[in-house]
């Protein structure tokens, strides 16, 4: 039998794990193993983004990837998280965990987002070179194309790119492309991505990247600006020590100009800058340099913050993987651990079905349904959005906050210091 062929769409944290653990089989030979191309819209990858964290069976996952020790030179080295306010004043301070064994809001594993995609890849690069020395065919990474067309009839899954127009057939496609991924809506339907992403609590998120000051440290500084706003700055890794990275939240869920904005993608920055600005204009503490700084981003990128759901994540012989199937939001602090769990067990279930995809799919279905159930559960029983984004800033909370931003302290149980100012 021909070996497997598969078509991962999407080279980030989910997508080339994936491919990397479907040619670790060490009971196929080089030529047995599966025929795999990586394909991604970028033209090149993106080496920003967010701050994430690896956790749980995410760090075991990790080693077995054998990236642990590249991801640990690549991490922020973050402190912790400061709550401060309009003065720069801290009113409560949660330490990291550097031992691992802890949660708390800082792992001993942040890292950005992009450079752990970067690792990522360039594991998939060393893994395929393996096979191919050993006479297999390794990995294809087509860089700078998309899927135009998708069909499938039963026994192959046929394809058309974009750009360069050509057609390929696959035994597999695996979407890994993330939140708003088009392999989804090109396979269930657009009609139905209301009810299958769930926005979190009419929350929108800008990232991007700004120069340091002599206020920003290795701590986290989080700022709660009246009206349910937020900013976070934050420590980037050690190839960046003059920068930091930003992340600015809004939740409101009447202004049809912020969700259209996120329908517009990375093609809609300029416009999406504008409506921030406004949103945070006359804002205290530092947001008047955030946002300045944010104009003149090239690296910025806005989405709604929102979850994925759906009964099946398989439809045939089309696959979903990581955020593009069961994103878990940033406020869940999964996703990165969802995401190498499905490289994982999707890698693994095709291994123990490695002639029939529909059984291999099941399985993936019934390992990973459970830890996405559960990964899903917004902190606090899913009040965490209302606690991060508090109706008025930090010093002038009613009661009711008040009560929920010390609940918020005491579920996190371990690292947290709390500076409430004499009279607050």
């Amino acid at each position: 039998m021909a070996p497997l062929s598969v078509l991962i769409v999407g080279c980030g944290i989910a997508g080339t794990p994936f491919a990397t653990f479907l040619l670790s089989n060490p009971s196929q030979s080089a030529k047995e193993k599966p025929h795999i191309t990586i394909l991604e819209r970028a033209s090149t990858p993106r080496p920003q983004g967010q701050n994430i964290d690896i956790r749980g069976a995410g760090v075991t996952i990790m080693r077995k990837l054998g990236i642990e020790t590249a991801v640990r030179n690549s991490i922020t080295h973050e402190e912790g998280v400061q709550f401060v306010d309009d003065r720069n004043g801290i009113w409560i301070q949660m330490a990291a965990d550097k031992t691992g064994k802890v949660q708390t809001g800082t792992s001993d594993l942040e890292i950005l987002r992009g450079r752990l995609a970067e690792i990522c890849w360039k594991r998939s690069q060393a893994r395929s070179r393996e096979v191919e020395r050993q006479g297999g065919k390794g990995i294809e990474y087509i860089f700078g194309d998309y899927l135009d067309t998708l069909e499938q009839d039963g026994e192959k899954v046929h394809v058309r790119l974009a750009k360069s127009g050509e057609r390929r057939s696959f035994d597999l496609v695996v979407g890994a492309d993330g939140l708003q991924s088009k392999t989804r809506q090109m396979v269930w339907g657009e009609a139905g991505e209301g009810e299958r992403v769930r926005q979190v609590a009419g929350m929108y998120g800008a990232f991007f990247s700004l120069p340091k000051t002599s206020n920003d440290s290795l701590w986290r500084r989080w700022y709660s600006a009246p009206g349910r706003r937020g900013v976070m700055v934050r420590p980037c890794d050690a190839t960046q020590p003059d920068r930091m990275t930003a992340f600015m939240m809004i939740m409101n869920t009447t202004d049809e100009r912020l969700r259209s904005a996120a329908r517009d993608g990375r093609k809609g920055a300029e416009a999406q800058k504008a409506l921030f600005a406004e949103y945070f204009e006359g804002m205290k503490w530092e947001c008047p340099r955030i946002v300045d700084e944010m104009l003149k981003a090239d690296d910025f990128y806005y989405d709604m913050i929102a979850q994925v759901k759906m009964e099946k994540w398989s439809k045939g012989r089309v696959v979903l993987l990581g955020d593009a199937g069961y994103c878990a939001s940033p406020i869940s602090g999964m996703g990165t651990t969802l995401a190498f769990n499905g490289a994982y067990n999707l890698a693994g279930a095709i291994t123990q079905h490695p002639n029939d995809v529909p059984a291999a799919l099941a399985t993936y279905e019934i390992k990973m349904r459970p830890i996405v159930d559960l990964a899903q559960r917004l902190p606090l029983g899913g009040q965490a959005p209302y606690i991060i984004n508090l109706e008025t800033a930090w010093g002038n909370l009613d009661s009711q906050q008040d009560s929920l931003a010390h609940r918020f302290v005491r579920d996190r149980r371990v690292g947290v210091e709390v500076c409430w100012p004499a009279g607050g």
